[in-house]
């Protein structure tokens, strides 16, 4: 396909230079974060247009304008029309020399050279799309379907990061579906999602009416409240992660306790529960003070519910190549609930991929800021620690992680560092963006200043999934949305037409 001729370079006081190209555009029109190519001296230079300025010489001298408007129009008395100019501000990125090598910008183009539309394949090439991959959506004002690599962008863990309403799940939904529409001789591996909210029960629903894919074959859907976590498997280790305020005293009776039920267990007892530990602790722990604090905090874990004998659901069974497991903690306002499932699950994912006992996951981790966050002085976040351990030792056994948050500043940085390319939607907080524009490689001023501005369902990509910043259109989700999700409007229209059910109820009897 032959390049399109868009616009020439023009001189001004900061371009062109190997950092910055101007042109004007002559045939069409130039959209910010648009791409263009570029003849230079090196070969042909592709460039992000980062920002678009319009100019018209008569509208240059304010005083001029007022005094003529005052009288007339402008347009009564000059061809104003005739002298108004699109002028494209691009970032050079990459050159392709003539012999097929791709070279750094090192040398500016000459003023006067040719400003083409580049070609599908050398964005496709120049971006690092992959020919099959994930297909998230089209590259922003070209017909270019934007397909990552799987491995660039699950093993080495990503962060999907944006304000409330800008798209974060539905950009989710759509990476969901994708890994779930993968083929065996493509690869596939099993995606394990902390809903928060309930955003992603809708996969585990039936299709009943529209025009969406039915997931339902594929997902396993957890109540919060039918988790167990089985007590045997528990080491005095992992207790210390769910009491982080225990003594080392105490652990250590603890240690003693667990050891003396698990050889009674292995002598036909059978398994053992917390209220077994709590009773074998009431009898063997001497020491009054050791003992109290520990039996209260033992306590409150029982009294959360989640433990049993046995594990439900069973994460072998469940985590399986090309299925979907989704615990939908959004059925308990209980946040040590969420944080003991959280932890011990995503230890368990851990544990079990390093012993290649479940196939390649990808974990994903919604309100990460609320189960790793920025604050470590927090006592109450026994998930921090294995997430951050997932974020930095995963990917060598194959355990990816993807972390969501709209409040990047108050997410761990160990965490978001490990994440290696980030998805931004739109962000309009001055902290989260100077905290993003910070912590993503590869984002610049120009670009965080462009997150501000985008609508729901575009995003910017950077890091190790691309090989340039990309602005993207993510595609239409092919999954339905969960029938508990809905806007203020249809609870309103729904309650009242409870009310109304209710009292014709009355009226019968």
């Amino acid at each position: 396909m032959e390049p399109v001729k868009i616009g020439v370079v023009i001189s001004t006081e900061e371009s062109p230079s190997p950092r910055r190209v101007d042109f004007v555009v002559t045939d069409g029109v130039v959209h910010q974060g648009q791409y263009v190519e570029i003849d230079s001296p090196q070969g042909r230079m592709l460039a992000l247009v980062e920002d678009v300025i319009k100019t018209n010489r008569y509208f240059g001298q304010p005083e001029i304008v007022r005094e003529y408007e005052l009288r007339s129009s402008m347009e009564e008395n000059f061809p104003v029309r005739e002298w108004e100019f699109l002028v494209g501000v691009a970032r050079p990125m990459i050159v392709y020399a003539p012999d097929g090598s791709k070279l750094r910008p090192t040398l500016p183009p000459s003023p006067g050279a040719t400003v083409y539309s580049p070609p599908p394949e050398h964005l496709k090439d120049a971006l690092g799309f992959a020919d099959e991959g994930l297909r998230l959506g089209t590259l922003q004002f070209h017909d270019v379907p934007v397909v990552l690599d799987l491995s660039r962008l699950v093993q080495k863990h990503f962060a999907i990061l944006a304000m409330s309403g800008a798209g974060k799940s539905y950009t989710t939904s759509v990476i969901i579906e994708e890994l779930l529409d993968r083929r065996p001789e493509q690869g596939r591996i099993a995606v394990v999602v902390f809903d928060v909210h309930g955003e992603y029960v809708g996969f585990g629903e039936p299709v009943t009416g529209g025009d969406y894919e039915d997931y339902s074959d594929r997902t396993t859907v957890v109540d919060v409240r039918n988790v167990k976590i089985p007590v045997p498997e528990l080491t005095a280790g992992d207790f210390n992660f769910l009491l982080p305020q225990m003594s080392g005293a105490q652990r250590r009776e603890l240690e003693k306790v667990i050891a003396s039920l698990r050889k009674d267990m292995e002598a036909g007892a059978g398994p053992y529960d917390l209220k077994d530990i709590i009773e074998r602790a009431e009898r063997d722990i001497t020491h009054q003070g050791t003992r109290g604090a520990l039996i209260s905090w033992l306590r409150n874990l029982e009294s959360t519910g989640l433990f049993s004998a046995v594990e439900s659901p069973p994460i072998t069974r469940v985590v399986r190549p090309g299925r979907l497991v989704v615990f939908d903690l959004s059925k308990t306002v209980d946040s040590t609930v969420r944080q003991i499932v959280v932890s011990y699950f995503a230890r368990r994912l851990f544990d079990l991929r390093r012993r290649n006992a479940i196939p390649p996951t990808l974990l994903i981790v919604e309100e990460a800021h609320n189960f790793v966050p920025s604050d470590t002085s927090r006592g109450d976040v026994p998930a921090r620690p294995i997430i951050e351990t997932i974020a930095r030792e995963g990917r060598k056994f194959g355990l990816g992680l993807c972390l969501i948050s709209q409040r990047p500043v108050k997410l761990s940085s160990t965490a978001l560092s490990q994440c290696n390319t980030h998805i931004i939607l739109r962000i309009t907080n001055p902290y989260d963006l100077k905290h993003v524009e910070e912590s993503s490689e590869g984002i610049d001023k120009r670009s965080a200043d462009m997150i501000t501005t985008l609508r729901p369902g575009e995003a910017l990509i950077v890091g190790e999934a691309v090989e340039f910043p990309v602005f993207i259109k993510v595609r239409r989700r092919r999954s339905q949305k969960s029938k508990f999700e809905k806007n203020i409007v249809e609870m309103a229209k729904d309650f009242e037409q409870q009310l109304r059910d209710v009292e014709d109820v009355v009226e019968d009897l």
